[in-house]
């Protein structure tokens, strides 16, 4: 799993696992079939890895509020690619994003499983949300846990990518104030405005105007 965690794929070669395994190119092929298959048990293992979004417990609610969920989502995403007791990156979230043509199918496998993130994150999402902004906002989670797996690799710390969810858990809290739980109405402290049946904008308190004073011509 670390070779393929740390080079890739395409970056492994059948030498470079029988060494790493101490075992014979026979034994290796007799035991998994093929290095693809050996690929996909590592991906498998690393799936369960703590901090990995990809399996049905992230369909739990993890806080109590749909920013504290998010953030602690990616706060678990920056511990787990810069994890100093593994290797600095993300197997699944930019694994196999380019490859040759003929791993095509594999690569396909790969997409499906940062779907699958998505998705269940999602599920996650809809105590707050209904289907569809949930998928959306998902795919947004998905996007910057990507970005976090690339920075990394391009040399980025700890303290640096904690700083990227610290702007993305703000940027989600400026743009949805005070909501809660769907269909709870708004959070605790938040204010629902009273309803006056008093026209707001200028034009419909023009028109209400307009219709005071021909009744008032009717009337007299």
């Amino acid at each position: 799993m670390r070779l393929f965690w740390r080079h890739g794929y395409e970056g492994v070669s059948i030498n470079d696992l029988t060494s790493a395994i101490g075992i014979a190119p026979p034994s290796l092929y007799a035991a998994f079939g093929s290095k693809a298959a050996l690929y996909r048990e590592a991906l498998d293992r690393y799936s369960g890895l703590r901090g990995v979004p990809t399996g049905p417990a992230t369909a739990e609610p993890l806080a109590e509020t749909l920013e504290g969920t998010i953030e602690l989502l990616l706060r678990r995403a920056v511990d787990a690619v810069t994890d100093p007791s593994g290797e600095r990156g993300c197997m699944i979230s930019t694994g196999m994003i380019e490859c040759a043509s003929e791993l095509a199918g594999l690569a396909s496998e790969l997409a499906a499983r940062r779907r699958r993130m998505r998705d269940h994150i999602a599920d996650a999402l809809t105590r707050w949300l209904d289907e569809a902004a949930a998928g959306a906002l998902a795919r947004y989670v998905i996007v910057v846990v990507q970005g976090l797996a690339v920075q990394v690799r391009d040399g980025a710390t700890r303290d640096e990518l904690h700083q990227v969810v610290d702007q993305a858990v703000a940027g989600l809290r400026t743009t949805r104030p005070g909501r809660g739980p769907r269909g709870a109405g708004p959070a605790p402290g938040v204010r629902r405005p009273k309803a006056t049946g008093k026209p707001t904008s200028p034009r419909a308190r023009a028109t209400a105007a307009a219709g005071r004073a021909r009744g008032r011509r009717l009337r007299g």
